[in-house]
């Protein structure tokens, strides 16, 4: 057995506590568990000696990340994981050892699982690797006193260059993506993406901003530096109050596109992920694909709303066959949902109102599906209904013409979140614009306006909505657009 891989049970073999069935669960909870018993442990280490020593045995210490963070084996602080190495080793240890090996190897099977990957509490998933060498890389900049240069071509801008290069290469249309969605929600095992996988899938882009978002508040802080456990419980596992994100604190997992995105500029990503491919001496073309590649990503995944897919959520199938929807459409009409009435302020939450909602909508109105397009949560995501490409049934006589967007809860008397209004309003339209599913001159409505008997959105949302840009009065869809 490798040294280091003995360095790191021995620093593990104190955790007899951890159940080996428990370990093998993959989700942030159980890793930071993990992280916290070797905290706990009897050693003094620091939390730049645990990332590193967790880069070494999952065999991330190459030569390409051993140019921005150092050879371990040259670090003094792998001093603190020299311990008696004949001290016999218990079989839950070499379990604790393969979860940490399977929870931060990132591959793709034939099959389509994405390995190395933990679901978090918001609903999304994570690749550690990049998450980690973000924050090994804030960790050794602080301790130095040094300025983290580079962290952005280490924890991202590579996984898109070798991803915009393949698809380059192989002229494959997948340089982006997927999303993925889990076996079971409440006890992860299995990671299935949703398509043919680049290279850049969603959770290695979700690993990477958060990475770099987490390595520069790393570098830029003062000591003492928190526990890693801390560090990591702080950004995945806050609790929303009330408010929901518009109180939060800033650096937690829902706003990772917004702060990403304020962290570093389209143009700036750019100039970074051709840095990674100039000793391949790109063509013009290659830097023009590379241009393509940085828009395409910006669209997706900083313009864009988070979204959680109807996989994740527990989507059942629709009934019937479905009718397709002839984007760009004119309309995007507003709803809240009433019942629920309360805003959903967790994943899970969301979640079973969404479940809720679809089996109330197939079992007791008969419809094929969910009703609305899309569902806002006020936990900083929205949720996928019947998407872009299928005819809702959200606005009678309407449904061929536009998008129903519903807000969760009643909005009769009081306004959603800022932040979630902000994703309709500023995220969700510009997004559907660009993405041509919905036309540049569309137009918003209230249910109400266009539907006899309802007072939906509620007197307080639809107040709201009529001062918003694209918002008009009645307006028959058939008419000719300005």
């Amino acid at each position: 057995m490798k040294t280091a891989t003995v360095s790191l049970i021995a620093l593990m073999w104190t955790c007899v506590n951890i159940q080996i069935a428990a370990v093998h669960q993959r989700d942030t909870d159980h890793f930071i568990q993990a992280i916290q018993q070797i905290e706990d442990s009897s050693l003094e280490v620091s939390p730049l000696s645990i990332v590193r020593s967790l880069r070494r045995a999952a065999g991330h210490d190459n030569a390409f990340t051993q140019s921005f963070l150092g050879a371990i084996d040259s670090d003094s602080e792998s001093d603190i994981l020299k311990t008696n190495h004949s001290r016999d080793i218990e079989a839950w240890s070499l379990e604790f050892l393969r979860f940490f090996d399977k929870a931060i190897h990132n591959f793709v099977t034939d099959a389509r699982e994405e390995r190395g990957v933990v679901l978090t509490p918001d609903g999304t998933t994570v690749a550690l690797a990049p998450l980690l060498q973000g924050i090994e890389a804030g960790l050794k900049a602080r301790s130095q006193g040094l300025h983290p240069q580079d962290l952005h071509l280490l924890t991202l801008a590579r996984t898109l260059g070798l991803s915009f290069l393949h698809a380059y290469n192989t002229s494959s249309a997948e340089r982006l993506g997927p999303d993925g969605c889990w076996d079971n929600i409440t006890a992860p095992m299995v990671f299935k993406l949703l398509g043919a996988p680049s290279l850049a899938t969603d959770a290695l882009i979700n690993g990477g901003m958060d990475g770099a978002l987490l390595g520069v508040r790393l570098s830029e802080g003062a000591e003492p530096h928190p526990k890693l456990s801390e560090l990591l419980q702080s950004y995945y596992h806050f609790q929303l109050g009330e408010a929901g994100l518009d109180k939060a604190p800033r650096l937690v997992s829902p706003r990772r596109r917004e702060n990403y995105r304020k962290l570093v500029p389209p143009s700036l990503l750019e100039e970074t992920v051709l840095k990674f491919l100039e000793d391949r001496h790109p063509s013009e073309e290659l830097k023009k694909a590379v241009k393509e590649g940085v828009q395409d990503f910006v669209l997706r995944y900083l313009d864009c709303p988070p979204m959680i897919p109807r996989c994740q959520w527990g989507a059942q199938t629709p009934k019937g066959i479905p009718v397709r929807l002839s984007p760009p459409l004119r309309f995007l009409y507003i709803h809240h949902t009433e019942i629920p009435s309360s805003p959903c302020l967790t994943f899970h939450q969301c979640s079973r109102n969404m479940r809720a909602m679809q089996r109330f909508h197939q079992e007791e109105r008969g419809w094929q599906d969910i009703g609305y397009s899309f569902v806002v949560g006020s936990d900083g995501y929205m949720y996928e209904g019947r998407g872009w490409g299928r005819q809702g049934a959200h606005t009678r006589n309407h449904n061929a013409f536009g998008y129903g967007v519903a807000f969760v809860g009643n909005y009769s008397a009081s306004l959603p979140t800022q932040h979630s209004l902000n994703l309709v309003r500023h995220r969700l339209a510009k997004c559907a614009v660009t993405a041509r599913f919905l036309q540049a001159n569309h137009t918003v409505q209230g249910h109400r306006q266009v539907v006899a008997g309802t007072t939906c959105p509620g007197d307080a949302l639809y107040s709201e909505i009529s001062t918003w840009e694209h918002y008009r009065e009645a307006e028959s869809p058939n008419a000719t657009a300005s």
